[in-house]
């Protein structure tokens, strides 16, 4: 086999604040040859997630901190050209925890093996609609927001990969839906596009204004992927028995100091509402179900996503923080490789 060198990005510093680029360390490595049930993928595609930001500090969350020196992990999309697993044929396309390097290799032990794509699956719809953001979206939607026909439904982030899902898939069982996007552009996209019943620019209106508009028999289900003064907002406006969704908080995530929690959770008890977060992980078992019945509205065409893709393993360090600048449009992606012919 021809002497194959890996590209790897690590772990150099814990970022305080916002990320830098001397937060990250890069080094060459030699692909190590395959022992005995292993397979070697050569990545094509990696996402770049807001969670990674976490696991950046001194704190294990639901998976253990990346330590100093450690290639950065992330998921990913790739291609086997080498195997010493029966399971794995050179030219099946993959998708897991690949980490920001060039190739990986999976090996029989790994407690999340690599998943196949399927057949005529686009490798950046693996790492989107049917994969994390999308598998995070089915189940924190239907699972903890329980939406019924009618309710109307309220998306942070909505043209971001997680919350576009939600609300689309809110719209499919028959709620009232409105986002909440960044630019004027954001929102458009999120109406025109995937058919939202109304989106506010948090950036340049008055949110609690809108939402009174937007929302005349208030909320009752907010998907949260922010966190921040546009919850506390929210939670002035739910209705009886409401749900919060808490997917995420990304308005906190580069946070020198955790601001203070939000003032306006004591409607939580006035309205008997309830708040739950969760972790895409736990649901595993039924990742299965979810992947089916997203791929099956995806083929149908009622429910679209978009990615948002930059080139080049080098732009990692700097193309992460396009997450929490509300730079990105969709799925943001970074191209390492050409995909298979």
């Amino acid at each position: 086999m021809e002497a194959r060198t890996n590209r790897q990005i690590t772990l150099a510093a814990r970022p305080v604040g916002t990320i830098k680029e001397s937060d990250f360390g890069r080094r060459e490595a030699p692909v190590v040859p395959l022992a005995d049930g292993e397979y070697l993928i050569r990545n094509v595609y990696l996402s770049l997630d807001p969670t990674i930001r976490g696991w950046m500090n001194d704190r294990d969350t639901y998976l253990p901190a990346i330590k100093i020196g450690e290639v950065m992990r992330g998921g990913g999309a790739g291609v086997v050209v080498e195997s010493r697993n029966p399971h794995y044929a050179v030219g099946d396309r993959v998708f897991g925890m690949i980490g920001w390097q060039d190739y990986c290799t999976g090996r029989p032990d790994d407690p999340m093996p690599m998943a196949p794509v399927p057949p005529g699956v686009p490798l950046t719809a693996a790492l989107s609609v049917l994969g994390i953001t999308g598998l995070t979206a089915y189940f924190g939607l239907l699972d903890i927001g329980q939406p019924k026909a009618g309710e109307t439904v309220v998306v942070s982030a909505a043209a971001g990969a997680t919350g576009s899902v939600a609300g689309q898939i809110a719209k499919l069982k028959g709620c009232r839906v409105v986002g909440l996007a960044g630019s004027d552009a954001k929102c458009r996209w999120v109406t025109d596009e995937l058919g939202f019943d109304g989106c506010i620019n948090y950036r340049s209106e008055d949110i609690a204004a809108r939402l009174r508009a937007l929302c005349p028999r208030g909320i009752d289900v907010y998907f949260d992927n922010v966190g921040g003064p546009i919850l506390n907002t929210v939670l002035l406006h739910i209705r009886r028995h409401a749900r919060v969704v808490l997917c995420g908080a990304i308005s906190m995530y580069n946070a020198v100091e955790l601001p203070p929690g939000p003032a306006n959770y004591v409607n939580l008890i006035v309205q008997r509402g309830r708040m739950e977060g969760f972790i895409f992980t736990d649901y595993m078992p039924r990742f299965p179900e979810a992947i089916a019945q997203l791929g099956e509205w995806v083929a149908a065409g009622t429910l679209k996503y978009a990615v948002d893709i930059v080139n080049g393993l080098e732009a990692a360090p700097s193309a992460i923080n396009k997450l929490f600048t509300g730079a990105n449009s969709g799925k943001l992606i970074v191209k390492i490789s050409e995909e298979p012919a």
